[in-house]
């Protein structure tokens, strides 16, 4: 054996003592595997990929419980660490204060694992593959260099989830992704793509990944209010031709903070859903962006991007003010659609309530901002509620509940045809429904005429109406059995057209849990 070597058969006894131990045992297995393969960077990459297959699997399985969880984890953060020098990360991406690899970034694979209090900080990493992943804890990849295509697709953060001063040197995709607490993305470097949408996946019939796709066991989407547990997941087959996609995005419950994130390629979060306060001060945006939400602050950040470099949406109220040389476009106050000033991301709901106010002056006053307005309202239906609906409600739900009914009263009164009707506000003809995922309460859509309606995942509770509504088309699931909207009380249809070509019965599906007519 040559120097660094080791004894084969000692590699062999100690991975075979993890797999047979239990208890406190296999924690005492992991450290002296750990210890082996830590002084012999030629067992590296297998003890690695031996640690990241018991993570993989199910978390009852074999008792490998939370402690045997935890100590692997930490076990793959020091053998990851061992293969990179000791130079301070942070900096310029490609900057020479980035930690770089003394060996080849590895590789690691742990989707659908189960992770607890998972520790990466500092960890330089290459292609890395967490999709479906539980992380249980807290979890943090603060000061991580991922040289590599990062995929946290459909991944459950269910602790708080640190990334902050991470490095993204290829794709980072959290596309679904739900982030149950706090979320930091603070001085996070995306050098591509940065992708918190709807996390699908588009194959062509013979792809080969279609023999592997059912394989894929998502975490129950079980969060408040919604009762799909397999909605996440959806596989559509087409030529990928633009950025739009329907259905929902990644879900940040909590607080999440992008403070001074630079993106250098495109970032989107198009149906992403916030609820709480989400940051993006100081920012700094580099190509197409997709960031609608009203609860999104913006201020001191800058796009830098021309408007031909591809699609750009802010959320209504904030605007790129006049590029100074060389330093971007700052994104300020919109004082063209004053009195509305962000009202509906303020904490306070009698703010909240007179900015919906706000919005529907506005777009009675303005047809040109009418779809902008529909698009904000929406946004705000589409925040989660952190609480359940079918329990006792307290002051402050019962009157977040009213709010909703609020906003869907705005658009609803304006959507509906009002020929004759004294006192009646305009109608906003041709608006589209941008609702996936939302929960709407006693929406009354009786006699609306609206355009496209995208209504896949929503959660009807209470009494829905949509007698005599008319829509240009209108979709309550994804394109196979996921997604499906579901009615937790009465619902009529009755003289309602939801496609131009198709029955009420064939649009539905079966999508509804309750009696319908």
């Amino acid at each position: 054996m040559t120097a660094g070597d080791t004894d084969p058969v000692a590699y062999q006894v100690a991975v075979r003592a993890v797999a047979q131990e239990s208890g406190a045992g296999r924690v005492a297995a992991l450290r002296r595997l750990g210890a082996l393969a830590a002084g012999h960077p030629g067992l590296r990459p297998r003890a690695i990929e031996s640690v990241a297959e018991h993570l993989r699997a199910p978390y009852d399985a074999d008792g490998w419980d939370a402690d045997a969880r935890r100590e692997a984890g930490r076990v793959l953060a020091g053998l990851l660490r061992a293969g990179a020098t000791a130079n301070p990360p942070g900096g310029p991406v490609g900057g020479a204060a980035d930690r770089q690899p003394s060996s080849p970034a590895v590789a690691l694979d742990l989707r659908e694992a189960t992770l607890v209090d998972l520790d990466l900080g500092g960890c330089v990493l290459g292609a890395v593959r967490f999709a479906d992943a539980r992380f249980l804890g807290a979890t943090s990849f603060v000061d991580a260099r991922f040289t590599a295509a990062a995929d946290f697709a459909r991944a459950v953060f269910h602790g708080t989830a640190r990334f902050t001063g991470a490095r993204f040197l290829g794709h980072a995709g959290f596309g679904r992704a739900r982030f149950r607490a706090d979320a930091d993305f603070t001085g996070v470097w995306f050098t591509a793509i940065a992708w918190f949408a709807r996390g699908e996946d588009e194959l062509w019939e013979e792809d080969p990944a279609w023999e592997t796709i059912e394989e894929a066991r998502p975490a129950p989407w079980d969060e408040p209010n919604e009762d799909d547990p397999h909605w996440p997941v959806a596989v559509l087959m087409g030529d990928y031709q633009e950025w739009s996609e329907g259905g929902d995005g990644a879900r940040f419950v909590g607080p999440v903070s992008f403070r001074q994130a630079h993106f250098d390629g495109p970032a989107w979060f198009f149906k992403a859903r916030f609820g709480a306060d989400a940051t993006f001060r100081q920012a700094r945006f580099g190509g197409p962006v997709h960031l609608d939400q009203p609860a999104v602050d913006l201020a001191g950040a800058r796009w830098a991007a021309a408007a031909d470099d591809g699609p750009v949406c802010w959320p209504l109220g904030w605007t790129p003010a006049p590029a100074l040389a060389g330093d971007g476009a700052e994104l300020v106050p919109d004082h063209s659609v004053s009195p509305y000033a962000r009202q509906l991301a303020d904490a306070d709901p009698d703010v909240r309530r007179a900015g919906l106010e706000i919005l529907a002056d506005l777009g009675d006053a303005r047809p040109e901002l009418r779809q902008r307005v529909v698009d904000t309202v929406c946004g705000y239906l589409r925040t989660p509620l952190s609480f359940d609906l079918t329990g006792v409600r307290t002051g402050d739900q019962a009157a977040e509940v009213e709010l909703r009914r609020t906003a869907q009263r705005t658009l609803a009164v304006r959507l509906r045809p009002s020929a004759g009707t004294p006192d009646a506000p305009p109608h906003w003809a041709g608006m589209d429904l941008a609702l996936c995922g939302a929960t709407l309460v006693d929406l009354d859509l009786t006699g609306c005429h609206v355009g496209y309606a995208d209504f896949t995942g929503v959660q009807f509770h209470g009494v829905t109406r949509f007698a005599g509504s008319v829509f240009a088309g209108a979709a309550f699931r994804l394109g196979g059995a996921d997604g499906r909207a579901s009615f937790h009380g009465a619902v009529s249809f009755t003289g309602a057209r939801l496609d131009g070509r198709r029955s009420v019965r064939e649009v539905l599906g079966e999508v509804s849990r309750s009696p319908w007519r």
